[in-house]
């Protein structure tokens, strides 16, 4: 385990708009909780709290991978319509304690959902 330092930042703040995750015109996610994770020189990414997902569009993907600052990822396909999207979702669900607010929340890959919007709380 890696503790973010100067060298390799994050920080997690709240978010104070409403963000809305859009796949095949379905949505999948909206909430006015989200989180947003922002790492190194890396993109800020918005963590959605699972509450605010409609889970009976993920299935569970068997894919695992390891952040030596975050911990272990899980993976969520998304399927709409008989289409899926692999691994288009991931959670941190026993995240490092550096990070541990980002628990029971949900990150989307941009390049694998329509759109991740923001807009007015």
């Amino acid at each position: 385990m890696k503790q973010p330092g100067p060298d390799h930042p994050i920080t997690i703040t709240p978010h104070a708009t409403r963000v809305r995750i859009v796949v095949d015109g379905t949505v999948v996610a909206e909430t006015t909780r989200a989180l947003a994770l922002k790492e190194a020189r890396y993109p800020a990414v918005f963590y959605i709290p699972r509450a605010d997902v409609n889970w009976a569009l993920f299935i569970r993907n068997p894919r695992v991978t390891h952040c030596p600052y975050k911990g272990d990822a899980s993976y969520y396909d998304l399927t709409i319509d008989g289409a899926t999207k692999a691994a288009a979702v991931w959670s941190y669900e026993a995240p490092f304690p550096a990070v541990a607010a980002i628990k029971d929340h949900l990150a989307f890959y941009p390049d694998k959902v329509d759109a991740i919007e923001e807009m007015p709380a």
